[in-house]
């Protein structure tokens, strides 16, 4: 069995090892650039641990987890476009590094990049995981559209909050670990079952996320603490305030939101310290951490041995409290 930090020096192989055209250099340089700056690779690590709970020999899994992250940093390439935001894991974005319209083209490439990539799945398995793939990217373009749509939304609840992120985020992580499984060859039930794991854990990575962004510490988190505050970015933290504020405290958030000109680093003192008269950093911890259970409750139920899910639960339990 691989370790995670095997699995992840086997990914970012594989990436270095991708050719580009020589004709046209310029449209990958900032490819080479945002898939050379790290990340936790988390997806294609799950790709490869959900193919190895079924085969000891992964080598079928690699390219097509590889590709897995090259469409992952695509969105998140144009995210930054539509944020506009200027770091991504404490270096610059590619539209501040280089320009928007080149953001934009080098973005789209990604995309067919991550299909050669997926091309390379063994032929009698080709199909069932192109249309997993296929299906999640849809869906995170749909995440977007919806988390676009709620920027000029007065109101958001939870519900619609939580499809948006399992959208965005979360079913590509589970198209991850179901891809794994369909290479590893495994039965419908235990891909479904591992598709549900992912899903579970994408929702708490993306509530911690949220939550990351106002209480992290940016030398560890890579992101400008206090973002989301600034930009009236509709995250579950912000979404919770407003459910459970009253009074003069709901008046003040409202303020807030609504202000045209502010100073920004009062502005996101005023709002945390709003959350937390809310307890509202407990409240996002816990419910990441409820879905963080429901996803090893799905885990539990594969029918491998559970020695050999050993890194998966690792994973998993390693999120409850990540800093990053």
């Amino acid at each position: 069995m691989y370790s995670q930090a095997e699995l992840k020096e086997l990914v970012d192989k594989a990436i270095i090892n991708l050719t580009f055209s020589a004709e046209t250099e310029k449209l990958f340089f900032p490819v080479k650039y945002i898939l050379s700056v790290g990340g936790k690779r988390l997806r294609p690590v799950v790709t490869l641990l959900s193919c190895n709970l079924f085969k000891d020999k992964i080598d079928d899994a690699v390219l097509p987890a590889a590709g897995i992250e090259v469409f992952h940093n695509f969105t998140l390439v144009h995210d930054d476009i539509m944020d506009r935001a200027s770091v991504r894991r404490n270096l610059p974005t590619i539209h501040e590094k280089w320009n928007v319209n080149q953001a934009i083209l080098s973005g789209d490439v990604m995309a067919f990049v991550a299909n050669d990539c997926f091309l390379q799945t063994p032929a009698p398995l080709l199909l069932k995981v192109f249309k997993a793939f296929n299906k999640a990217a849809v869906e995170v373009c749909a995440g977007q559209q919806l988390d676009m749509d709620f920027e000029k939304m007065s109101f958001v609840s939870q519900d619609e909050y939580l499809r948006m992120i399992e959208l965005k985020t979360a079913v590509l992580l589970a198209a991850s670990a179901m891809i794994g499984a369909i290479i590893g060859e495994a039965d419908d039930k235990d891909s479904a079952l591992l598709y549900d794991f992912g899903n579970n854990l994408g929702l708490a990575f993306q509530i911690q996320d949220d939550l990351l962004d106002v209480y992290g510490d940016v030398n560890i988190f890579g992101k400008v603490s206090g973002g989301d505050i600034v930009t009236n970015k509709k995250t579950f933290l912000l979404i919770k305030a407003l459910e459970l504020a009253t009074g003069n405290t709901l008046k003040k958030l409202q303020e807030q939101l609504h202000a045209k000109e502010f100073n920004t680093e009062e502005k996101i003192k005023t709002v945390m310290e709003i959350y937390d008269r809310l307890n509202i950093k407990s409240i996002t911890e816990n419910l990441a951490n409820d879905y963080i259970i429901k996803s090893l409750n799905q885990l539990d139920k594969v029918s491998v041995s559970k020695e050999r899910k050993h890194e998966l639960y690792q994973m998993a339990s390693l999120l409850v409290n990540r800093k990053k």
